[in-house]
């Protein structure tokens, strides 16, 4: 039986706008856009700021150093905060989730953009805990931070399904015995949640005969 749902921010909750914030940048600054994510995301862990033993200047700092990217961190950041679009059925979902019992955390490597943006838009009420890298001193990346989130939730890894967009998330979360599930569109991730009955079922938008999936 499933006791928590874990699930990433950026990309689960809402939109991606790390990835489509540096993008956008590249865009408009001339910098080719995969190049500055790549060394964007690279960046945010080697200035230690997505585990928060670096600030945002250290990661700004590495970006402009690594790209010849211009701008002031407040003006750089400001862009990718407005990238990210919480997806308000993902909340009514959360909501839905909680209200059957089962505990319902955002688990996310994220830097303290994380807290601008629930002050921003109040997300965080949703939830009954919220694990961010930046406050948690380790990322995704480390196997362990998942084991410390279930001793902290007083729970069996079997008893946790981790939802993420980025795959190799994902299977460091089943390699330490928690049920996993890869995000990719609102479609898919209604289908799959099928095989966890104790969860409400997740109606999906009506299919379209052109047009991308709904995110």
């Amino acid at each position: 039986m499933l006791e928590a749902l874990l699930v990433d921010f950026g990309g689960v909750v809402a939109r991606e706008g790390f990835v489509a914030g540096l993008r956008a940048l590249g865009r408009a600054r001339g910098v080719e856009p995969d190049r500055l994510e790549a060394i964007g995301h690279e960046a945010v862990h080697e200035s230690g700021y997505v585990t928060g033993n670096g600030s945002e200047h250290d990661f700004w700092r590495l970006v402009r150093e690594r790209t010849g990217l211009r701008g002031e961190d407040r003006e750089l950041s400001a862009v990718i905060l407005e990238h990210f679009v919480v997806r308000d059925w993902m909340l009514d979902y959360v909501r839905r989730v909680r209200a059957r019992g089962i505990r319902v955390a955002i688990l996310s490597d994220q830097t303290d953009w994380l807290e601008s943006l629930d002050r921003r838009d109040h997300f965080g009420r949703d939830f009954d805990r919220i694990f961010n890298s930046y406050r948690l001193g380790r990322s995704k990346r480390e196997p362990i931070l998942f084991d410390e989130v279930v001793a902290t939730l007083r729970i069996a890894p079997a008893a946790a399904l981790f939802v993420d967009d980025t795959a190799a998330h994902v299977e460091r979360a089943r390699e330490r015995g928690l049920n996993g599930l890869v995000y990719h569109d609102r479609r898919q991730f209604a289908r799959e949640l099928r095989a966890w009955p104790e969860l409400p079922v997740l109606a999906p938008v009506p299919t379209r005969d052109h047009g991308p999936a709904p995110e």
